[in-house]
């Protein structure tokens, strides 16, 4: 099957969305024989008196409850988590420290440590053992502890752990730079004096984005909205209050045109899943609840400059995703995109190719991403309403599909979903993200 530059609709001109790099063409087929069996996770939120092994448990009961299986069948492990080692000390051993005391001995565990992107960076590594049949079953657990008290300053001081500390001075400036003929107005404030240098970054990007194609703080706000509206439903959430654009505008100033309901909080979490062959699925007659994994494309940044919007690097991995999976951007039914900051959201829907570049506010504003849209994203409430634990964060968007794709989302199904799409990007180098994994997901019977 070949693709054509985009199978995406523009929202401006109702054209078909065309973009600078042509998304790759596609086999014929998906060659993929791994699927998800099992999903489980926490409620998110600050669980101050948890810790990474009580949430680790808890978020793997449910996931091997929900594959119908026992910890014996599991033959290799996946830890993923980026704060321990900052915030506790634990810097090496962490998936043995945590899957030991959950009964787990001899098995081969891995630590995974991606910044944002270590769960799903977990599940690519599960998901190319068990495709070259190393094993026939595998777990993945992401869990995050980032809400410390007593350890304030060194909260915030771990993000920056997460882009290269030696050429970060560097790489701030020319970020800020993106946007610095887009002024604040007058009656803006200076933010918030304690945030994470992440939401300086987003503030950047969001200027930048208005320069190159007037994109509106009104339609940034509209992300948050939505997203906020849409985790009412989910009872995992952080946050369940819906908001007004108004409302969102309204909120406090982190980094203009960033208020505080447009960023992803501290959270504290765990989810795990089970993912096994083909093989096994049909030795178990697991069929009718297992989730294919039809694609998965990882990659990382480039020294590209700010215009070379189409080589950014979560246009790449998207690329790579829908080349394994045989499918393009309008065969897509629901997504997660990373959106720590709403802004994100915008930059993504484009760089996955669901509208044209510069295209993603109309879009957002249309109601076209809203449950019961064209396209719904991140009808889990995204990052900045569900919750936010980095280490956990690719783990849950997928359970959150998984949901989806097998029909049990409740009031917030999107009505015949058949395939799902996850962005999670992490860290930062240069202009954009250090790492990006895109995974694309097919409903059971498919």
């Amino acid at each position: 099957m070949t693709l054509p530059p985009c199978c995406a609709t523009s929202y401006t001109t109702g054209e078909p969305a065309r973009h600078e790099r042509p998304l790759l063409k596609s086999r014929r087929k998906s060659m993929s024989n791994v699927h998800v069996i099992g999903a489980g996770m926490t409620r998110l939120g600050k669980h101050l008196a948890r810790s990474v092994k009580d949430l680790s448990r808890e978020a793997i009961d449910a996931a091997l409850l929900d594959a119908t299986l026992d910890k014996s069948a599991v033959q290799a492990a996946w830890f993923c988590n980026t704060r321990q080692g900052a915030l506790e000390g634990q810097h090496g051993v962490r998936g043995q420290a945590s899957l030991r005391a959950y009964g787990f001995e001899s098995i081969p565990i891995f630590n995974t440590d991606n910044a944002c992107a270590s769960s799903s960076s977990g599940l690519f590594q599960a998901f190319a053992a068990v495709e070259a049949g190393l094993f026939e079953v595998a777990l993945v657990v992401g869990t995050e502890k980032m809400n410390f008290p007593e350890k304030r300053d060194a909260m915030f001081e771990a993000f920056k752990g997460s882009w290269d500390r030696e050429l970060a001075d560097e790489h701030l400036a020319r970020l800020l730079a993106l946007g610095d003929e887009i002024v604040p107005p007058e009656s803006a404030d200076g933010g918030a004096a304690e945030r994470s240098v992440f939401m300086d970054i987003y503030s950047a990007q969001a200027r930048f984005h208005m320069k190159l194609y007037g994109t509106t703080v009104e339609q940034i706000a509209h992300v948050a909205a939505k997203n906020h509206w849409h985790s009412q439903w989910n009872p995992f959430a952080q946050y369940r209050h819906p908001m007004t654009v108004e409302e969102v505008l309204a909120d406090k100033m982190i980094a203009w045109p960033i208020t505080r309901s447009m960023c992803a909080p501290m959270t504290d979490g765990a989810c795990a899943l089970v993912v096994a062959s083909t093989r096994f699925v049909k030795k178990m007659n697991l069929g009718a609840r297992a989730v294919k994994i039809r694609g998965i494309g990882v990659s990382s940044s480039s020294n590209r400059t700010g215009n070379e919007v189409s080589r950014h690097l979560t246009r790449v991995a998207a690329t790579r995703a829908y080349e394994m999976a045989a499918a393009g951007p309008a065969d897509i039914s629901v997504a997660e995109l990373h959106d720590a900051s709403a802004i994100a959201e915008i930059l993504h829907m484009e760089n996955c190719g669901f509208c044209e570049y510069g295209a993603g506010g109309p879009m957002v504003a249309s109601g076209a991403t809203r449950l019961g849209g064209k396209l719904p994203i991140n009808v889990s409430g995204g990052l900045h309403s569900k919750g936010h634990p980095i280490g956990a964060t690719g783990a849950i968007q997928v359970h959150d599909l998984v949901r989806q794709l097998r029909g049990e989302a409740g009031e917030a199904q999107v009505s015949g979903a058949r395939l799902g799409l996850a962005e999670n990007g992490g860290g930062f180098h240069g202009l954009e993200e250090a790492a990006c994994v895109v995974t694309i997901l097919e409903s059971p019977g498919h």
